[in-house]
């Protein structure tokens, strides 16, 4: 991913005002957190509450009953710091692949957030230790499977919760796996020891799917513009024109996002002379639609994103705990912890992102046909025949394009009953966040293609130059990557295109030439 100029800034948690860009800066750059001292007072009156109900004979969920159907189940005051020590080990079944240590970061630092808000009756030196976890780089191990999104993502945070008693397994600063009891110690730092509410206070949250809604939405930001470079450069290399995406044009449709991808594509092809060389004498009315509704379709992304970025922020001012204490003493069931709202908005980028590489993959096919990119070589090879050019690229970006398209088959209308019918609908949106991360990586690789074949076609329309900002888009490849020529081993060529355009050095480039490019 590109750098971040955040990443040395101290990220203070007071329960609301966290935002996106905090939330990657601490899960990918190791940005220092620490808990605001309003946050601890509150969290300390939270708890005393809780102290007060262990000490009466009321019935409180999770605090002296049990969970789940077994709500109606009692339990002795000298035994609830027990039941929150046997929930934490026993929600702890996940099973699969590990999950990646940047969205465990993320989930580490927003069940902090979220306990920090004084509504979980968690004691600070919970937080304390999370985030000391964050700052000493232990990261719990988390596996793929284990989350149905409701009650929140409970096997995914009862991993986590079990390095805080000492338990379970983490990263260490070396990326190798050891025990935790073994990795705290090396530390300097001491488990704790739950007490009642705290270890359900744990685990019940969104922190999994909200963290990599917000790493998502992130990588968008910088892949929805550089989506715009890869169109117009495509645009350039198949002769096609700008005049579709004039203003005066966009404006007859009011959308938002459209109107900001067509000003981009505007300004990536202003004063390109390949552009330029056919305005006039050019016998084509208007080209497909690849390249005429790219606006369309890329400003329907930058909408879905927008509207993303406003539930993940709601969600990050949001408590989510069940049951929830007050600060008056109310304790309040509720279902703040169902995923629902995070959960259509994950799969809705996945059908956004499953648009940008299909219309991406259409125009590279239209830059490699002979009877349809107005002169360019078949395949971009001069040698066609005995070369392929890059025939087979376009087949590993089919591949692509069409993975993105099951991905973007929605999981948040999936639901299964569990804990014998008391939970008996839930949000999926674990899984939905899940697939989300694989589109977004999927997108960055369909571009790279175009990238590659978009910038093949403009070497091939020499003498003429690109414009200013697509030209230096391909300046950055060919530093890398040769231009057209006798076939060659296509995969590296590829692999470092992708390379390319995650570690910001595209963008970096165009912006440098033509100033920043738009997104909502």
């Amino acid at each position: 991913m590109e750098s971040s100029s955040a990443t040395a800034r101290l990220v203070e948690l007071h329960g609301r005002g966290l935002t996106i860009d905090d939330v990657v800066a601490v899960a990918r750059h190791h940005a220092p957190v620490r808990l605001g001292d309003d946050a601890r007072s509150a969290m300390a009156r939270s708890a005393a509450l809780v102290d007060g109900f262990v000490a009466g004979d009321r019935p409180v969920y999770g605090v002296t009953t049990g969970f789940g159907s077994l709500a109606n189940t009692i339990i002795p005051a000298e035994r609830t710091a027990e039941l929150q020590v046997a929930l934490v080990r026993s929600h702890a079944t996940g099973m699969g692949d590990l999950v990646e240590p940047e969205v465990v970061r993320a989930l580490l630092l927003l069940r902090a957030r979220s306990l920090a808000m004084a509504y979980s009756g968690a004691r600070p030196e919970l937080v304390d230790l999370q985030l000391a976890l964050l700052d000493h780089d232990l990261t719990p191990v988390v596996r793929e499977h284990g989350s149905l999104g409701a009650s929140g993502d409970l096997a995914p945070l009862s991993h986590c919760a079990l390095a805080l008693i000492g338990e379970g397994e983490v990263w260490g600063p070396d990326d190798l796996i050891v025990p935790t009891g073994v990795a705290l110690a090396r530390a300097g730092l001491e488990p704790v020891t739950l007490r009642a509410k705290e270890g359900l206070a744990l685990i019940n949250g969104t922190d999994g799917i909200v963290g990599m809604l917000c790493l998502a939405i992130h990588d968008l930001q910088t892949l929805t513009r550089l989506a715009d470079v890869t169109a117009a450069m495509t645009v350039e290399g198949l002769l096609g024109t700008d005049r579709a995406f004039a203003a005066d044009l966009q404006a007859l449709r009011p959308q938002v996002g459209q109107a900001a991808s067509a000003r981009n594509l505007t300004r990536l092809l202003h004063g390109s002379p390949i552009v330029a060389s056919h305005r006039v004498g050019d016998g084509r009315v208007q080209d497909a639609y690849s390249l005429r509704c790219t606006p369309q379709v890329h400003g329907a992304t930058l909408d879905t994103v927008a509207h993303a970025r406003s539930i993940a922020e709601r969600e990050l001012d949001a408590a989510i705990d069940n049951p929830m204490i007050l600060p008056d003493g109310r304790v309040e069931s509720c279902g703040n912890f169902h995923g629902a709202p995070v959960a259509f908005v994950c799969d809705f980028l996945s059908i956004a992102v499953s648009e940008l590489a299909a219309i991406s993959e259409r125009r590279t096919d239209r830059t490699l046909d002979v009877a349809r990119s107005h002169g360019l070589p078949p395949f971009l090879s001069a040698d066609a025949g005995v070369n392929s050019g890059l025939m087979i690229a376009h087949y590993t970006q089919a591949a692509m394009a069409m993975e993105a398209q099951r991905l973007a088959v929605p999981a948040c209308t999936q639901s299964l009953p569990t804990s014998a019918m008391q939970e008996d609908h839930v949000s999926n949106g674990w899984a939905a966040a899940r697939k989300l991360r694989r589109s977004v990586d999927t997108l960055r690789r369909v571009l790279a293609v175009e990238f590659v074949c978009a910038a093949a076609a403009i070497d091939l329309r020499a003498p003429l130059a690109p414009a200013a900002g697509t030209g230096a888009a391909v300046d950055v490849l060919r530093r890398h990557v040769a231009g057209p020529g006798p076939d060659r081993w296509l995969s590296p060529d590829l692999r470092i295109a992708e390379t390319k355009l995650a570690d910001g050095s595209v963008l970096a480039a165009v912006e440098s030439a033509i100033g920043p490019l738009e997104v909502l």
